[in-house]
C-alpha cells in the first residue's frame, strides 16, 4: 500500500514524504493486514498529518481483488481512527482530473502530473503506489480541506491549495495564442 504525505506552505505545494509499506505476500491475510496497520501507524507517528485522504473503490473483474483491497482500506481507516484523524475518501476519476490526468490516462500519467506538482524526478517516485497516493493527496489539498485563518495569516490574502493546482494546471488548458 502506497502513502504519500503533501501540504501547502507559504502557498506552495511541498512534498513531505512517501512511500510503499510491503508485507509479506505469502503470509495468512489475517498476519498481511497487521502488518499493514504497524507499517501505517508508524507513518502516522512520523508525519503526524491533519487528516487521512483515501481513493474510494472502483469496479473490479476480480472479487478476490475487491474483497482484498477493501479489508486493505479498513485497516487505514481504523489506523487513522486510533489517533483521531479525519478520514476523506476520493473518487478515483476525481483523483486523475486533481492532478490533470483524464479518465483514460493510465497510471503513468497521474506519476507524470505528481512529479510536476511536487518537483520530483521519476527515480524519486518509485512504485505506483507511492505516486497513486500522493494524488490523493494532492486531491485532498485541492478539495477537501477548507483553510482555517491562524494568527500569523488572519487578515492576510492567501492562495489555497485548489488556486495554486489550478495556476499549475493553466498552461495545459491555455489556447495558444493566434500569431
Amino acid at each position: 500500500m502506497g502513502y504519500g504525505v503533501v501540504e501547502e506552505k507559504r502557498g506552495r505545494l511541498v512534498h513531505v514524504g512517501h512511500g510503499v509499506i510491503k508485507v509479506d505476500e505469502s503470509a495468512p491475510l489475517a498476519f498481511r493486514l497487521k502488518e499493514l496497520h504497524a507499517g501505517l501507524s508508524a507513518q502516522l507517528a512520523i508525519f503526524r498529518p491533519e487528516a487521512v485522504a483515501v481513493e474510494g473503490l472502483f469496479t473490479f473483474r476480480n472479487a478476490r481483488s475487491a474483497l482484498v483491497l477493501g479489508h486493505a482500506r479498513g485497516v487505514a481507516l481504523l489506523a487513522a481512527a486510533q489517533v483521531s484523524l479525519p478520514v476523506f475518501e476520493y473518487a478515483p476519476a476525481k483523483v486523475k482530473k486533481s492532478v490533470g490526468a483524464g479518465g483514460a490516462d493510465g497510471k503513468d500519467a497521474v506519476a507524470r502530473m505528481v512529479r510536476t506538482f511536487l518537483q520530483l524526478e521519476a527515480k524519486d517516485l518509485g512504485r505506483a503506489d507511492a505516486s497513486d497516493a500522493l494524488a490523493v493527496a494532492l486531491c485532498h489539498l485541492n478539495h477537501g480541506r477548507a483553510a482555517v485563518p491562524t494568527a500569523s495569516t488572519a487578515g492576510k490574502k492567501r492562495k489555497g491549495a485548489a488556486a495554486l493546482l489550478a495556476d499549475r494546471l493553466a498552461p495545459s488548458y491555455r489556447r495558444p495564442e493566434a500569431g
